[in-house]
């Protein structure tokens, strides 16, 4: 590892303090990550039950993931419900954020309060009043009702990360399309887009991540047929621990780390 050059003016506290902390960052890193980094030895255990130290290794857990129908049923809605989610969150947060980079307005802030509001309110409370309001309209027990509160969930993220993308976008790119001719559509799709494609997928991510993990919501919301792998854990949890849980978890942790670092690398590109 190559050891950092410090400036001739930070004297041996400064070094110190340097060294002390991000040593402390490694260690409050390394105790976020273990609780995590151990249930994946689990996953490969030839036990039945989640316990260390392990018999022996085995992939029989994940056999029984990728044969077993409930499980697939799960994998199934949530892959019906996180891109369905974040499709519409995408499309109509990129629009409201584009909209209110246009324009100013009296009460443009607490428009803004209430857009980003699905990302401060207590989940449970979402939860108890989605069920209440679509159990009025028959959208409870359904994959409609599922991927509305998903979208909306997701939508803030589009929104924040779509706007933080247009703080820096050049409006004369847009009067010069206009000027030579392009429609306001075709404004938005050749020149507006583009600029800001990597803060829509930085959003659509974002999105796609909150839906896909999301649990409190579809309990409350999701019915004998919708259940969402997260869900599925929660009940085996609740019901019968076995290490295939550890197996699902394993597997999801890979995918959500490949989102982040997708979402870095769209960052750098950026």
């Amino acid at each position: 590892m190559k050891l950092p050059v410090f400036p001739a003016y930070y004297t041996l506290v400064d070094k110190t303090g340097w060294w002390l902390l991000r040593g402390f960052a490694v260690a409050v890193l390394v105790y976020l990550l273990l609780p995590i980094l151990v249930i994946v030895p689990l996953s490969f255990s030839a036990s039945s039950f989640l316990a260390y130290p392990m018999p022996g290794w085995s992939l029989q857990w994940y056999d029984n993931l990728f044969t077993s129908a409930e499980w697939g049923r799960a994998a199934k809605n949530s892959f019906i419900v996180a891109p369905a989610a974040t499709v519409i969150a995408t499309v109509l947060g990129t629009l409201t954020a584009v909209g209110l980079a246009r324009v100013q307005f009296p009460g443009k802030g607490l428009l803004m309060s209430v857009l980003i509001a699905p990302m401060v309110v207590p989940i449970v409370v979402v939860g108890v009043a989605s069920y209440l309001f679509f159990a009025q309209i028959g959208l409870s027990d359904s994959y409609t009702g599922l991927i509305l509160v998903h979208a909306a969930l997701g939508a803030p993220f589009v929104v924040t990360t779509v706007l933080a993308t247009l703080q820096g976008f050049n409006h004369n790119l847009v009067r010069a399309s206009l000027s030579l001719g392009a429609s306001p559509l075709q404004t938005f799709f050749l020149v507006t887009l583009p600029v800001i494609a990597p803060g829509v997928i930085s959003g659509a991510l974002f999105a796609f991540a909150t839906s896909f993990d999301e649990v409190v919501v579809t309990l409350f919301l999701a019915g004998p047929t919708q259940v969402t792998l997260p869900r599925q854990m929660f009940t085996g949890i609740r019901e019968n621990i076995n290490p295939t849980i550890a197996a699902v978890a394993t597997l999801l942790t890979i995918f959500t780390t490949g989102l982040m670092l997708a979402l870095e690398w769209i960052r750098g590109r950026r």
